[in-house]
Formats: structure tokens, sequence, C-alpha cells
């Protein structure tokens, strides 16, 4: 027997079972012998068929997978969907993220032919029925439903064929089975609850067991203890018995004991711990621990050496028909090996590890749970990391518990799995199961589940199929014949790095295993490479080619640099995809990213000259200079390089170049200044690529002169000192190398300034900040600042801002602590008197700027202030002027500075504040600059009105009749008292103005004179106008809306309404007057701009004053409304009548939609008969045809209808809200109370105590019962001594609340007490009128929860009710008296009735 690479468990699995041997089975092994006597169902079951191969349980351990035949099932590692499924073979590749986890496939599935066949003949041949159990150990026993077991042997030859057809027609089916540890002993459990013992060795019955559990029950499971005398059982009837077995004298006995009662809880699932044979002398074998499952909670009890229970765990809550699993496996666990149960109901999996204590007893952890979606009916431990799980849909799942991962899901629906429904259910002795244990029999499948030590053994009706952990060879081997190379790759570089889940076959120290998975990733990168250059289109476009190896090649080429095989990348990998061009030049362009990375720093000569060529010819030049940073160039051509980096403009790489090859730092400078140099010189602009240059240019000085490589990485520190000379050296140079005569000195410093003097003054800046004790570089500081003076100052090609520049960055140089540099003083003056020159308008902003920086930085130390300012107001130069007189603290001249530059004219407003807000200033100085921001008011406000007036309001609202009084300009005034009166929110919300109503007057008229229509929002919004002066200012300007609105707030509702109707009729007789000139002015279409009078402005006019009667008809009598809305619907009616003599149709219409609307609304106000009545006294009805009129009459009918019906549905809903939530209370209240004891809760006595006198006795709604003497001690009452006046409050529920006794308690407080206090006043007259003796007073109160609703409920119809509101609503036909006032709430659109009852009150 070869050996296995497997995990130990699997060692000793496959030598019990000889999995591992392929070899055939001897046909002459079945011949039948002839003989006399009939044959013997083990020789039938023995034959074979002609046509039949012998069949051989293959190891499915190391089975090659070139060899699985058509019975194996074999899944994909991209999906289960794939199971069993060749046309996934035909599918696209996908693409996969290397990151992704791939586990590829984790389980073998093989089927168990020989045994499959025989349990099929056996059925058939000789009636064995169908299969119901099985059982493994070192030999494979299946039961049948006819009551025989059929032993296999490990090349699944028949062996022993156990039990008769008549015994099984006495004993029923084989419903239990199960190995000693052994394998010389086998029971059997049947459904009519026998057990029989049979001798593995001969086939012989030993014994036969009929009284170990009651009768009438099937036996669900029957297990071997690690002890081979004892056994435990589980029958139908939920009870676990311990079978101890007995031989003395010969005699076998077996004696049986209950462990748990059905009683207690039916008990569906057993599972003793078994030890594997390398842990029998494990300290937790001596407890003989069994695990059990009941419906509600899982037990794990001590068999040995007495009974003892050592945990129970219940269920979380899951579905009842859930099936209980329990399964054992020995873990390692902080450097030992204990055992854990892994148990589950429903949906998760609970592990619980088991420890022996030094003190001897058993300690349970409670570890992480395993959560999934699905209902579990097996849970088996295929090794100590991973489960395997088969869910209701017979779904198999491979989980790895640590990380809790899906590994894997087959369909087990081929299977065809046997389930144990009918021994749940106790069919075969009358079905005497309870519902639950029936419910849950109808996923179970125990019986049909087994396993040991690795291999699991899933038994269907005709079949038996066995599952294993392929070794990791295995598992690349078979995603690599599914041609799924990435994903093959993937899983060995987990194999690598020692990630992958459920791993087989790898042994050894991790550097072994890294060297052995390498190997195997080698040999799969030719097989990928070959498999690609097979695979690639002959034909077709070069794009579909170039995908292809996309596909492959960096793939190849990842795998190779994270194995660290550069070597085997460049040469093997290379040529063998170099045959191919398309695969040459993807390979070539996948480096890029790689080399990019630094994650490929050296490449061979042959590969870095393809590379070359290869970019080269394809034009891809920036990806060639991306690469040529990052690599080593010393088997570089570097001529060569140079001069492709130089004529495709790579500036960046041929630096790198001449920096790395050569150390030469200073020949770049030079052929970059040779190309930027000449147009500088002669003042030319510079294209696009030139400024690139000269960008590079600097970016490379200031690298080199900070001891930083360009563009990346450092210069060798040997070198740092030398390099940074070179390039002063280089800087001060007086002429290039190729100069001609007309140069002028220092060309190349000329060059940068001229090209940016800025970012070049930056450049040195930056550089000169390292200069500490070096004196060498000192000196050439000094040098540079000499030459950029004598360059810079008095030249004219150099602007002032550049000028201004080169001292601001002097001025800074000399403002530091440790400054050595010299630089004449004079120059400053020079550059002062340059920058104030009053003579030259051009850059003025640009010579300020520089100006203001030089005096910021501190570069004019020793300036006559006088002349500075004097030049500076000249030039005008007004922040240089506010820099000055922020200095001397004349903060009120700088406001002459802000309202003199038109550029910053704005900002003064912010200046002021924050000079009059911020600490730091004096009284005084804040005191010049308000009376400053005084006398410069009007041309603040003539500036910004809106920032003016948040000035005044915050800082000097004392002024405001000053200011207001010095505005001569009206619009000017009237805009800036808008902006200071309107109202405002935060801290300006609480300042008071002097004279503020006069303000608001002033305001007032100013708008009546300049801006009518904002009067009226004026009028809405201001609450701090005198009302009585306001309407004189209106009715002085005949404003009569906003004299409407006035005479409204005042409570003058009449006055209103007859200036707005007065403004209705002048509006509708210029509409009359438009329509007898020819024109329907009141179509909105034909209104023009010269056609005031229109029907827009008359539907205006009539909605306000309809809205005027709205509000006033709430707040008036019957007859005080009439007197409003008759004169409208009148004046209404009048111009309707008008009109229709006119012949305008269209206004006519208009007009008529008018007066109905009029009519709807006051028809809410005034009863419908007093509507009638006038509309029929009008001339024009009263003698006119009744149809005139009929559309009036049938509207208001349709309002009084629907009225109607809504006050009756609306009383109906009230009233029996009404009577249901008293009725209920009353219910509530009346109800009748039940003690909880019968004896006295104070004194712990029966309540009839003294059978000789009269006793009353208090009941609360609580339930407890006292001695009316008893709770009068304790003085748990309120009110007067009046028995019926007073009120109980329960003793032991408010002592246990924290009350107090009751006189310590508020009177107030009484109804918190009980729903009912009961009075029963009790007596023993004589024996026989006992039952007469006892008087029972019932007074009704409430606790505090029922007072609450009531005075809810109470609340609810309190006030005006619901159906005087709807009365109103409904348009009453009182007329003498005020109606009650309307909720706000009902007056509003949205208001909507609240019809829904108080809420029901439970007990």
């Amino acid at each position: 027997m070869s050996e296995s690479p497997d995990a130990h468990s699997l060692l000793s699995a496959s030598s019990q079972l000889n999995l591992m041997e392929v070899e055939a089975i001897d046909d002459k092994e079945f011949d039948i012998p002839q003989v006399d006597t009939p044959p013997t169902l083990e020789s039938i079951l023995n034959e074979l068929e002609d046509e039949e191969e012998p069949f051989v349980l293959e190891d499915t351990c190391v089975l090659n997978t070139d060899n699985i035949d058509a019975y194996s099932c074999d899944t994909s590692s991209l999906a289960s969907s794939d199971s069993g499924d060749p046309a996934h073979l035909k599918r696209k590749r996908r693409t996969l993220d290397l990151n992704t986890a791939v586990h590829g496939s984790v389980l073998r599935q093989s089927l168990l032919k020989g045994i499959s066949a025989q349990i099929v003949s056996a059925a058939d041949k000789v009636d064995a029925g169908l299969p119901t159990a099985i059982t493994v150990s070192g030999v494979i026993a299946v039961g049948t439903s006819h009551g025989l077991a059929l032993v296999f042997d490990n090349n699944q030859a028949l062996r022993l064929c156990l039990g008769t057809k008549s015994t099984g027609a006495e004993f029923g089916a084989v419903s239990a089975l199960t190995i000693n540890h052994d394998c010389s002993r086998l029971l059997c459990g049947f459904a009519r609850g026998q057990i029989t013992m049979w001798d593995l060795a001969n086939g012989k019955l030993l014994r036969t067991i009929n009284d170990a559990h009651p009768p009438g029950t099937a036996i669900l499971h029957v297990k071997f203890t690690d002890d081979p005398t004892l056994a435990v059982c589980n029958d139908s009837g939920g009870s676990v018995f311990e079978l101890a077995f007995r031989r003395v004298m010969g005699m076998r006995s077996c004696d049986s004991r209950c462990l748990f009662s059905g009683s207690k809880g039916e008990v569906c699932c057993i599972e003793p711990l078994r030890a594997p044979p390398d842990f029998r002398d494990h300290p937790i074998t001596h407890y003989s621990l069994l695990a059990m499952a009941s419906l509600t909670k899982i037990l794990v009890i001590g068999l040995k050496p007495s009974l003892k229970v050592w945990m129970t765990f219940p269920y979380t809550k899951s579905d009842p028909s859930s099936v209980p699993q329990l399964a054992w496996q020995f873990v390692p666990a902080q450097k030992t090996i204990t055992p854990v149960l892994a148990f589950c109901k429903g949906d998760t999996v609970h592990f619980l590890l088991v420890k022996k204590e030094e003190s001897g007893t058993i300690h349970v952890i409670k570890q992480r749970q395993l959560h999934l979606t699905c209902d579990i009916i097996s849970l088996s431990w295929i090794n100590s990391r991973t489960l395997v799980l088969v869910d209701s849909h017979e779904k198999l799942q491979v989980v790895d518990r640590p990380s809790q991962e899906v590994l894997e899901t087959l369909d087990l629906e081929q299977v065809q799995l046997v389930y144990n429904s009918r021994h749940f259910k106790s069919l075969a002795t009358g079905g005497n199961v309870s519902q639950a244990l029936a419910l849950v029999g109808e996923k179970a499948c125990y019986q049909s589940v087994s396993s040991h030590e690795g291999q699991i053994l899933y038994l269907g009706t005709k079949s038996a199929h066995i599952m294993t952990l392929r070794t990791w060879r295995e598992r690349i081997d078979f995603l690599m014949k599914q041609e799924h190379f990435v994903e093959a790759l993937s899983l060995g570089w987990s194999f690598h790095e020692g990630t992958a889940k459920a791993v087989v076959g790898l042994f050894g120290d991790p550097v072994k295993r890294k060297r052995v998975v390498a190997d195997k990733m080698v040999e799969l990168f030719f097989q990928f490479a070959e498999h690609a250059l097979k695979k690639c289109p002959e034909q077709g476009k070069i794009q579909v080619m170039e995908q292809h190896f996309q596909d492959v090649i960096p793939v190849l080429v990842d795998y190779c640099l994270l194995l660290q095989r550069a070597d085997l990348l460049f040469n093997q990998l290379y040529s063998q995809l170099a045959e191919n061009m398309v695969a040459k030049g993807v390979f070539l362009e996948s480096l890029e990213s790689y080399i990019v990375a630094d994650r490929l720093g050296h490449l061979t000569t042959p590969i870095m000259k393809d590379l070359l060529a290869h970019y080269h010819s394809t034009g891809k030049m920036e990806n060639l200079e991306r690469c040529i940073v990052h690599l080593d160039i010393t088997n570089l051509d570097i001529q060569q390089v140079v001069q492709i980096c130089w004529e495709n403009q790579l500036h960046d790489a041929m630096i790198y170049v001449f920096n790395s090859g050569m150390n030469d730092y200073i020949t770049p400078m030079e052929k970059l200044f040779a190309v930027i140099g000449p147009p500088l010189k002669y003042g030319k602009s510079l294209t696009d690529e030139e400024v690139v240059m000269g960008n590079k240019l600097l970016v490379y000085i200031s690298c080199c002169l900070a001891g930083r490589a360009y563009p990346l990485g450092d210069i060798p520190e040997d070198l740092v000192v030398q390099v940074k000379n070179q390039v002063f050296e280089f800087l001060i140079r007086l002429h290039s190398g190729d100069s001609s005569e007309e140069e002028e000195v220092f060309p190349f410093i000329r060059s940068l300034l001229h090209f940016d003097t800025r970012e070049f003054l930056n450049v040195l800046a930056m550089t000169f900040e390292d200069f500490k004790n070096d004196k060498q570089a000192l000196e050439y500081q000094q040098r540079i600042v000499d030459i950029l003076l004598q360059v810079m100052v008095d030249n004219s090609d150099y602007t002032p801002s550049q000028v201004g520049g080169l001292f601001t960055f002097l001025a800074r140089q000399l403002a530091k602590p440790d400054n050595t540099l010299f630089v004449n003083r004079k120059l400053f003056d020079q550059v002062l008197d340059f920058l104030c020159c009053p003579d030259d308008d051009s850059r003025h902003t640009e010579r300020q700027q520089v100006l203001l920086e030089l005096l910021q930085v501190g570069g004019v130390v020793q300036y006559n202030e006088e002349r500075l300012l004097a030049l500076a107001e000249k030039a005008k130069f007004y922040q240089i002027c506010e820099f000055l007189y922020e200095k001397n603290n004349l903060y009120d001249k700088i406001i002459d500075c802000y309202l003199r530059d038109p550029l910053r004219k704005v900002e003064i407003f912010s200046y002021i504040h924050n000079l009059l807000s911020m600490p730091g200033y004096s009284l005084e100085d804040k005191q010049t600059v308000l009376d400053k921001v005084l006398r410069h008011i009007q041309e603040l406000i003539a500036l910004d009105v809106t920032n003016s007036a948040e000035l005044v309001l915050f800082h000097f609202p004392g002024e405001v009749q000053q200011i207001t009084s010095e505005l001569q300009d009206d619009q000017l005034l009237m805009k800036f008292l808008s902006c200071l009166l309107e109202p405002r929110e935060g801290h300006h919300s609480a300042t008071v103005l002097p004279a503020e109503h006069e303000l608001h007057e002033r305001l007032l008229d100013l708008l009546c004179r300049l801006s009518p229509q904002q009067i009226l929002n004026f009028l809405q919004t201001s609450q701090h106008y005198r009302l009585e002066e306001a309407i004189q200012i209106i009715e002085k300007y005949q404003h009569n809306e906003a004299s409407a609105y006035l005479l409204e707030k005042k409570g003058d509702y009449q006055g209103a309404f007859a200036v707005l109707l007065k403004t209705l009729k002048q509006k509708l007789s210029l509409l009359t007057a438009g329509i007898d000139r020819g024109s329907e002015g009141g179509s909105l279409e034909e209104e023009d701009g010269d056609s005031k009078p229109s029907l827009t402005i008359v539907k205006d006019s009539l909605n306000n004053i309809i809205d005027l009667c709205h509000h006033s008809s709430e707040n008036l009598y019957q007859q005080q409304r009439e007197v409003q809305w008759f004169p409208l619907l009148e004046t209404m009616m009048v111009f309707q009548r008008e009109v229709k003599q006119h012949g305008s149709t269209h206004t006519f219409q208009v007009i008529r939609e008018l007066t109905m609307k009029v009519l709807n609304c006051m028809s809410s106000f005034i009863s419908l008969p007093a509507i009638i009545q006038r509309i029929l006294q009008d001339p024009v009805y009263g003698t006119g045809k009744l149809s005139e009129i009929q559309g009036l009459i049938l509207g208001m009918l349709d309002t009084f209808n629907y009225e109607q019906t809504l006050l009756e549905t609306t009383t109906s809903l009230l009233n029996h809200d009404l009577h249901w939530s008293l009725a209920h209370l009353h219910a509530a209240v009346t109800k009748g109370l039940h003690p909880r004891q019968d004896y006295c809760y104070i004194c712990l006595q029966h309540y009839k105590r003294r059978q000789d006198s009269v006793e009353e006795i208090i009941v609360f709604s609580c339930g407890h019962l006292y001695h009316f003497q008893c709770l009068q001690q304790k003085d748990y009452c309120w009110g007067s001594a009046s028995q019926l006046q007073q009120r109980w409050s329960c003793y032991k529920c408010s002592s246990s609340h924290g009350g107090r006794s009751g006189s310590s308690i508020k009177a107030g407080r009484h109804r918190s007490s009980s729903l009912a206090q009961t009075c029963v006043s009790s007596g023993h007259r004589d024996a026989g009128a006992e039952a007469d003796s006892t008087m029972v007073v019932v007074e009704a109160s409430l606790n505090l929860q029922q007072e609450q609703s009531w005075d809810q409920l109470r609340t609810l119809y309190k006030g005006p009710s619901r159906l005087s509101m709807l009365s109103q609503l409904s348009h009453g036909h009182s007329s003498d008296k005020k109606l009650l006032p309307i909720p706000a709430d009902l007056r509003t659109e949205n208001s909507s009735l609240k019809l829904s009852p108080p809420p029901l009150m439970e007990d």
C-alpha cells in the first residue's frame, strides 16, 4: 500500500480501510459453487452479471485526476453550479483579480461503485430491501429495510450478510448501525425496538436485546463508546439508555440504564466522544463524555466514573422543523489537543471547547459561532479545521472554521439521500411519537451520513458516495485540467504563502513547503505559456491576439517576480514566448508596471535591447522614459540610449543616464541651456516644449543643489558636495563653452532670470537654507548675489516685478539671524525711487505689490518715512500709505486710503467693523475712526447702502437721527432706512434705535412717494409704526389697499371693506369703459401694456375683498356679516348685468364665474335662505326667467347637500366613538377581582382567621388580599375616617416601589391604588351557614393609568365639542348671537377632523 501525503488522520483511515489500493477484484472470488443445496443470500449478492466490471473503491486522496471515470462527480473551482456539468469547460475564461481568494475544488466526491451495485443487486434479487443506514470504521456496514446488514471490506467486496428475512420481518428495518473501534463488533438497531450485536470476524449473532428500552419505540441511534463494553442508544420516545455488556462464565448479558427520560424533553440525536487511535490515552477519555441534543437544548454528560451532567446549552430561536446536529473533533488549541463539540439547530453552528482542569472538573468554553443562510440537516468534521454541511436543499457546503468561509458548494441531489423519517415517526410500532419529534424527522438523515478519519460516506437510495479532501496537488491539477490556469496559479500562490484553506499533503517546515510549491508553480508556468501559444488565434485582428496574451503574460510575469524567479522569466519563458511577435510585444510592455513600481530593477542585455527597439518602433517614448529612470543602466549602450532620448526629447531619461551612468551632472544642463538660451537672449517667446525644458532645468538644478537625484532618489553621499560645487561653478561661468563675441557675461544666470525670475530666486533661497558651516558654499552664495545685482540693477531688460523680486529675496536673506551676505544699502534706496516713480504709470499694481512685499520683509530698513509716504501718495500707492499709517497708529487716515483706492473701496466696511470690534485698539483710536466715518457717512451710504446700515446699526445706532437729517437725497434715504429697519435675526434683533416709530413713519412716507409697490409688504412685516399716524400717511397719498390693511388691523372692518369695495367699483368702471371703447379688455390674452383696467386686475381686487370678508366674518354677528357680503354680491351682480347688456361674451363668462365665487365664499357665513331671498329680490332675477338663476341655486343646493351629509356622518362617528369609549371604560372598572392567595399579605394568616367573628377583607386589582384591620394598622389609606370615603393603597406593591406609609402621602394621589377595592365582611355563625356568612361590598375607583385615560377622554370632549364645531362649519342659521370662535387649526386649508377613538385600555 502506497503512502498518502495526507494528514495523519487520513493515514490512519487508509491503513484501516485500504482506500489507496487500486486493484481489480478476482472474479473467481465471486463464483457460485456447484452444490445441491440452494444458494445462500451471500453467494447471490456476490454474483456478477456478465457485462459488469468489478468495482474498486479508489483512494480519493492521491487518485490521479486523469483516471477519473464517468462515475466520479467532480466540481468546478469557479462555482458549485458547474458540478458534474462539462459545459463549463466551454465558457469564456474570466480575468481573475490576483488578490481574490481561489480555493478550487476542495472536496472530491466519488461513487462507491462496488457497494452501490451490490445494494441494488440485493434489493432486486433477494428482496433485501432498500438501504436505510450506513456506518464506516475499518469496514463499511449498510442496513436495509428488510432487517439485513451488509458488511463490505476495504475493496468493496461483500464479506458478511448479517440477519435473515425472517428476523427482518420480526424486527423491522435496520434503523441504526455502529461499529466499535477495533471493528470486531457491530450493533444493529431496528425499527421495532430490538438491538442485535454481531461478531464481524465470523458473522455470528452474539446478543439480541429486547428489553433495553420501553417497548413500542424505534431505535433512532445506537453508538459504541471508546469502551467496547459500553454503548448508548436513543429511541423514538426521546429517551437515552446506556448499554453495558457483560460476559460471566460464558453467558452474555446486557444491563440497561436510563440516562435521560423523554418525558423531560425528547432527545433526537446522541454523539459519544470517541478518540482516534493516537488519542486513546487522552485524559478526557476517562470520563466517557456523551453529547445529547433534545428539541430545546444540548447536554454534555459524563458516563464515568459516575453519571454527571457537565453542561447544558439552550438553542437560539429556530424553526421547529430544524434537525439538531452533533459532531465531536479533536483540534489543536494552545499547544494541546482538545475535543470540540460542534452543534447546530437551524442555520447557526456553535462550538464548545471541552477541557479537563487540573482539579478533575470538565470546563466548557463557548467559542465563535458560524452563521449560515441555510437550514442544516447534516454536520460532519472532515479534519480539525474543516466542516462539511448539508442543508435542507441537499446542497453540500465545505466550510473553513477559522475564517468561517465557504470553500465549495456541491449539489447532492444525484445522491438521493436516505431519510430516517419513518423511524422518527415510529411507523413500525404504531406511530406513537410526539408531533414535535415527527416534525423534526421529516428532514432527519442521521443514519445516511457516516464520517471516519477524514472521509465522509453518504447513503443514497441506490448508491453510496464517499467524500474526501483533495491534496494540494490534486486541486491545482484539477484547475489545470479545466484550463483555469490563472485560478491555478492563484491557488498555488496561496499554498506558497500559507493562506490556503483545507490544505492536505504539505509537510515539513515553511521553507521546504515553499520550495515544493514553487516547483509546482514553475511547472505550471510552462504549461500556461504553451497553452497560450497553442490557443492563440492564427487569424483575425491584431487587437484580438493582443488581448489574448494580455490575459496570460502579465499573470506569468507577476508570479515569476513574486517567486523571485526573474532568471526563469527572462530566459526560458521569454524564449518560449518570443516565438510569437505579438506575445513578445505584450511581454515587453508588461514589464513597465513592475519597473516603475521598482519590483524589477535589472534587465538582461537582450531584454533591454528588445525593450528599446520595441518602444522606439511603436512610438511609446514616454513609456520608455518611465522605464529608463527606474532601471540599472550598467548593461545599456549609453551612447545609443542618450541619442534616442535626445532625439525624442526624453529629458528625464537623458539626465538619469548621464547622472547614473557617467556621474556627469553638468552636460545635461549645457544641453538644456543650449536649447532655451538663444530664444531668451533675443526676447523671443518660448514654445511649449521649451517651457517644459526650462521647468525641468530649474527642478534639476534645485535637486542637484539639495543633494537629490533627478527625477527620483538621492545623489550618492560621497558626490553631494562635489555635485553642488560643480553646479555653482557652472552657473557663475562668464561665458558658455561655444560662446560668441556678442554673448553677455553670466549667460546661464541671465537665461534663468529671463525664463522665470521668481522660481530661480526660490531655488536659490531653498539652497541657501542649507549653507551653515560650509565656507566654500558661502563664498558661492555671495558670488551669486553679487552677480544678480550686477546683472539686474539699472537694467531695463527686467521688469519692476523682477527687480522687486530680487530685492525681496535679498531682504529675506539679510533678515536672517545668521546672515553672512553683504549688500550695499544704497541699492535699496535706488529700488525705492525706481518703484515709486510717478512718471511711470505702467505696471502700477505690480510695482505697488513689490514695494509692499519689500517693506513687509524688512528690506527697506533705514528709510525716511515722510519721504516714502510722499512718494507713495504721489504714485497713488494707497496700500503703502496704509502700511505706514498702520505703523504710526493713524487709523483715521487709512479710511481716506480706502475711499481713494478704486480697487479696495468695498473693503472699507470690513476694515471699519474689524477695527471697532477687535480688542487691541485704544478708545481714542476707535473714537477718531468713528468721527471720521460720520464725516464721510453720506459717501459710504452712496457706496453700499446695506453695509452702511449694518455698520450704523452695530456700532453707532445713537447717531441715526443725525445721519438721516444729513442725507438730502430722498431715494438714498429711502434705501438706507429700508436696510436699517428691515426685520433682523441674531444679535441685531435686540438693537433699539432712538425714535424708532418716527423712522418707520418717515420710511412709510418715502415709500408712498417713491415706491408704492413696497408699501403693503412694509406694513405687513414691520411692527414699529404707530397705527393712527400710518393711516394718516396712507390716506394722504390715497393708497387704498394699504389703507384697507391698516383699517382691518385697527379693527375697523367696515371701513376697510368700504375702501376695498370702492377700489373694486373703480376698477369695474374702468373695465366697463374699455368695453365701451370696443376692446374686450377683460381678456388676459388681449390685454396690452396700455390697457390698465383688465380682468386680471379685477380678479386681484376681488380676491383682496373676499379675503377681508373671510377674516372679519369670524368676529362678527350674522347681521354684520350680511352688511359686508351682500353689498359685494350686489356690486358683482350689477356689473354682470351691465356686461351682459354690452354683449361682451368672454368678459361676461369671467364675471359670472367671479360672482359664483363670491356666492360660494359667503355661503360659509350667510345662511342659504337669506342668500336666495336676496337674489330673488334683485330686479334682474326677480323679473327674469328661472333659467337665469338656475345655475346659482343648483350650486348652492349641491353645497348644502354635501355639508349635510358630512355633518350626519361625522355626528354618527362621534356618537359611536363616545359610546364605545364609555362602554369599554365601564367594563374595565366593573371587572371582578381574583386574589392570588387566600391569606393576608401582612399577617400571613388565612383570610378567615377567626371563625367566630365578622371581619372585613380588602382585595386590590394587583391580586393582593389584606385584612381591614391589618391594613388600617399599617396606615395605608387616605380620606376621612368614614369607611366609604377612605381610599386604600396596596401595602406590598407600595413597599416594593419605595412607597411610604399613608400618612406621608398626599391625599391627592390616592387614585393610584387599585382598580377596585373589595371589602368582604365574614363571620361564622354556624357550620351550616358558612356559605351565607360573607358580605361583599364593592367600591369602584381608578388606578393611575385608567385615571389618565379618563382625563384624556374628558379633555378630548371639553370646550367646543366636535358637534358644535361642525355646526359652525355647516353655516348654522343663528343670526341673533355671535357664534363660538372656531379653533385656528380648522381655518387652515389642511385642517382635518381627528375622528380616531381613544386608545384601547387592556387589563
